[in-house]
């Protein structure tokens, strides 16, 4: 068995809020207050953006194989199960659908050219408060198991 009955638990409670804790910094933090800075040019943003989140989502896949591995076991409420689902699928529709879209139009503002303002920022912000919804839940529910 991978994980124990006893450790299971607290490694999904510590994952979940480790994970909470990064998605707070980075998105809601660090992503706005960058270009705040002096001399951050937007493409400069941009690209430290796409370092940043692209690190972030790799280590968020992690963070789900982890919690994914515990759900198996058993270990772990159902109700704890459906608010992790509802983060990885945020996380999912975020890398499948809306960061390829992201990355896209990046990749043309740091090629120097000029268009609308994108809207998909938007949905992956949208999807962040989603996310961090259910980690919230997720994290309070298997304390309270």
């Amino acid at each position: 068995m991978l994980f124990d009955r006893t450790a299971g638990p607290a490694i999904a409670v510590a994952v979940t809020f480790v994970w909470l804790g990064m998605v707070l910094a980075i998105a809601f933090v660090e992503a706005p207050l960058k270009f705040r800075a002096p001399n951050v040019t937007l493409p400069i943003g941009l690209g430290i953006g796409r370092l940043v989140f692209r690190a972030l989502n790799t280590v968020e896949v992690g963070f789900a194989l982890v919690l994914l591995a515990i759900v198996a076991t058993g270990t772990t409420p159902a109700r704890s199960a459906v608010a992790f689902s509802v983060a990885v699928a945020a996380l999912a529709v975020q890398l499948i659908a809306v960061r390829p879209r992201l990355t896209r139009r990046s990749e043309q503002v740091l090629a120097g050219l000029d268009g609308p303002r994108s809207r998909g920022h938007y949905a992956y912000v949208g999807l962040e408060v989603v996310k961090v919804a259910a980690l919230v839940v997720t994290g309070t529910l298997l304390l309270a198991a």
